[in-house]
């Protein structure tokens, strides 16, 4: 008869070493970093987030000043050839130019312009306005052929409180004739944006253009007069955009010139 070899069971206590055993080993092959040793003093989680918010903080001043300078060159493209919107522009220009204008207004460089009105002080021309000559009155008034506007500059006095407007025209057919509607103002600070203007006076040079305008004077004088007041949205170092009581929308960039009169 074959003999079978049995051999005995191995004790459960040899085949895995005790689990207390087991987790030493485990904690003494992988030590524990002290915290102390990833975040010391001088490189804190706190300043390494303030200095990525400092970076991202600066990123977007600057490129607050890069959209507003883009926005600026698209207003004035879109204001070319219009003529400052005189005598009308078409409807879907009209739009575009809005659009372009709240989105200086929403970023506006001087919430507070009459808090600092040297922003607002000196030389101003006028390169568009809703204000329009249209129809009859660009007939009465002989805006059509005869009379050309020029510019339309602004003079604001700060100290005095004092704003003069000049509107040039040229004449055809009188050895090119140039003259000027100058209308001068005064006007006091309503809020922190707002400015109300009472009318002064008016005089029309020289006298061969008063001649042409004296029969329709109240006209040309109602379509400029700029008594009301006038909100002032938007104002930075070259341009600037302020909306009246009676709807109008007027967009001027500075002048180099000294005197508007």
């Amino acid at each position: 008869m074959a003999t079978r070899l049995v051999q005995p069971p191995i004790p459960a206590h040899k085949v895995l070493p005790p689990v207390r055993s087991r987790i030493t080993k485990v904690i003494k092959s992988h030590r524990l970093i002290p915290a102390t040793h990833l975040w010391s003093k001088s490189t804190s989680f706190r300043s390494i987030y303030a200095a990525k918010v400092a970076e991202q903080s600066s990123g977007l001043v600057e490129d607050n000043k890069e959209t507003l300078s883009q926005i600026k060159t698209q207003l004035f493209q879109a204001l070319q050839g219009i003529n400052r919107g005189i005598f009308g522009v078409p409807s879907a220009k009209k739009a575009e130019i809005e659009g372009l204008v709240e989105l200086l207004e929403s970023q506006n460089p001087t919430p507070d312009p009459t808090v600092n009105l040297d922003k607002v002080g000196g030389c101003w021309k006028l390169v568009y306005s809703t204000i329009t000559i249209l129809g009859s009155k660009r007939t009465k008034l002989g805006l059509r052929d005869f009379i050309t506007p020029g510019d339309f500059l602004q003079t604001i006095d700060v100290s005095k409180g004092k704003a003069v407007n000049v509107i040039k025209f040229n004449v055809r057919g009188l050895n090119l004739l140039n003259g000027k509607l100058t209308i001068e103002a005064s006007f006091n600070i309503a809020s922190k944006s707002r400015v109300d203007i009472k009318y002064d006076n008016s005089t029309i040079t020289p006298e061969q253009l008063m001649n042409m305008f004296r029969k329709n004077y109240d006209l040309l004088l109602g379509i400029f007069n700029p008594e009301g007041w006038l909100e002032i949205s938007y104002v930075d170092d070259t341009i600037r955009i302020g909306r009246d009581d009676k709807g109008n929308v007027f967009i001027l960039e500075r002048s180099e010139e000294e005197n508007a009169a």
